[in-house]
């Protein structure tokens, strides 16, 4: 299948954008097709600057580039590729124009000259009546200024001295639009609810309604992936469709992203821009395996998945019609899961350059993925690390209150036994000896020898080897730090 994400460049690229363009990718994917990047950017009163480059950049940065359509070049610059471009709306008004013109030819659209204030008096008119939902339709359409009320001779003579006027689709109100849908199944709608929708403005650009048709025809895609909202216009672009005489391509509209709460996901609860997300330092992998899942059902309890794994298993028909509620809980989980899945090569390259900025030492460090792999099971994002790993790089400080540890029972009293138990313990290890399983063994007998619980001989020891109160193992951290460094703190502490 041939796949597009079309969005509008009037605000950076919303997540559930996002995700509305991951879905049109793994389809094109699984297919053996092309995902193509539209701009939608008719509506250019509202065009947000750096919004195209914000959609571009977040599509590479979650590793679903487009094989067509916008996208950068080598040197990263903004550029189009593919044979049926231009692939930016604003540079297509002529063909848009062309199958206006050619919709008025046919009588399936018409002129319309009517004026704001006209407009505006037929939308209270039509409040006044009892309708909670304006429209220019079949019941006002000849009671308006267009070129169904009009002479010929008077709409040619308005064309000609410049009046103002948008292009109207002519609609039966007689009429059952009879439709289905990848999501929703089924659907049926009367023509008489649908108005003469504008085809193209005063203003020489088409409506979303028109070049969305026109687009997706000559671009041949396959499949329409959209959020719900577009949901009513669906029957109308059924009807531009017949009008043109093509055969429409398949749709499937998802339901909304939702606040925890319930809610329609918004700016005002939490960060809404896909690049809040990366901004944050969240791994591309774990925000796909998030987004993917938010609706989607793979039909098994599995919750972690490769990019390849989702390509082979999803399916639009499993996409459920009820709202995905969006909890960062359960992308912090799958952040960290992605985290841990890396080899210790990987994680170490991950956090280099963060640690090496707070400190440069790290840089030159040959047991720095001895050391990192120390806070693999611990970190999320990577400005957590230089904080875990400081005590590698400076020399912690040691207070009582950090040696005292109630939970454990180690007291200011009990500390200097445990000191000197850990020192007349470890000082007779040699190097060779000085691992994490030979020092696990001969401080659980020096515990059990001295009447010691492990966590009264632990803690103390691991609180003075780096000085904070969470940290990785007592055992861990000494065989990375080394003897010498290891005896000269455990000699400091008090």
């Amino acid at each position: 299948m041939r796949t597009r994400f079309a969005p509008s460049p009037t605000g950076f690229l919303h997540v559930g954008g996002l995700r509305t363009a991951l879905y049109c990718y793994l389809m094109a994917k699984k297919t053996g097709g092309q995902f193509l990047l539209r701009i939608e950017d008719t509506d250019q009163e509202r065009e947000v600057e750096g919004a195209l480059q914000d959609i571009v950049e977040s599509l590479h940065w979650m590793g679903i580039a487009p094989d067509e359509g916008v996208t950068f070049d080598a040197q990263g610059q903004i550029t189009q590729v593919g044979n049926k471009g231009p692939y930016i709306q604003s540079e297509r008004l002529s063909l848009y124009k062309q199958y206006a013109d050619q919709l008025l030819a046919e009588g399936k659209a018409y002129y319309a000259f009517d004026t704001v204030e006209a407009l505006e008096e037929m939308r209270e008119q039509q409040k006044r009546n009892g309708n909670p939902a304006p429209k220019y339709d079949a019941g006002v359409r000849m009671t308006m200024k267009n070129s169904l009320t009009l002479t010929k001779a008077e709409v040619s003579e308005r064309l000609e001295r410049g009046d103002d006027y948008v292009i109207r689709l002519f609609v039966d109100p007689n009429r059952t639009i009879e439709c289905s849908d990848h999501v929703r199944g089924n659907l049926s709608f009367k023509s008489y609810t649908i108005d003469d929708q504008i085809l193209l403005k005063s203003d020489g650009f088409p409506t979303y309604h028109l070049a969305n048709i026109v687009d997706d025809h000559l671009m041949e895609i396959d499949l329409v992936i959209r959020g719900e909202e577009w949901l009513p216009s669906y029957p109308k672009h059924i009807l531009i469709y017949e009008a043109l005489g093509w055969k429409p391509p398949e749709f499937a509209h998802l339901s909304l992203l939702l606040n925890p709460d319930g809610s329609k996901l918004s700016k005002r609860q939490g960060d809404v821009a896909a690049h809040d997300y990366s901004d944050k330092g969240y791994l591309p992998v774990a925000m796909m395996n998030f987004l993917a899942l938010l609706g989607w059902n793979p039909g098994t309890q599995q919750d972690v998945f490769t990019k390849d794994e989702f390509i082979e298993q999803f399916s639009i028909d499993r996409v459920q019609k009820a709202g995905a509620v969006f909890d960062t809980k359960k992308l912090d989980w799958l952040q960290g899961q992605w985290v841990r899945k890396m080899t210790p090569e990987q994680f170490a390259d991950h956090i280099r350059s963060t640690v090496v900025a707070v400190y440069p030492q790290a840089a030159e460090d040959p047991l720095f993925t001895t050391r990192a792999q120390l806070i693999q099971d611990r970190l999320l994002f990577t400005h957590e690390a230089p904080e875990m790993m400081q005590f590698f790089y400076t020399e912690p400080v040691i207070t009582l209150e950090l040696l005292v540890n109630e939970k454990q029972k180690v007291t200011a009293e009990l500390l200097p036994e445990v000191q000197q138990v850990l020192l007349t313990t470890l000082e007779p290890i040699s190097n060779e000896q000085w691992t994490v399983e030979y020092l696990k063994e001969v401080l659980f007998a020096a515990a059990d020898a001295h009447n010691l619980s492990k966590g009264q001989l632990l803690w103390p020891m691991r609180a003075a080897l780096t000085g904070v109160l969470f940290s990785p193992g007592a055992f861990e951290v000494a065989a990375v730090l080394g003897k010498e460094t290891t005896m000269a703190r455990l000699t400091r502490w008090l």
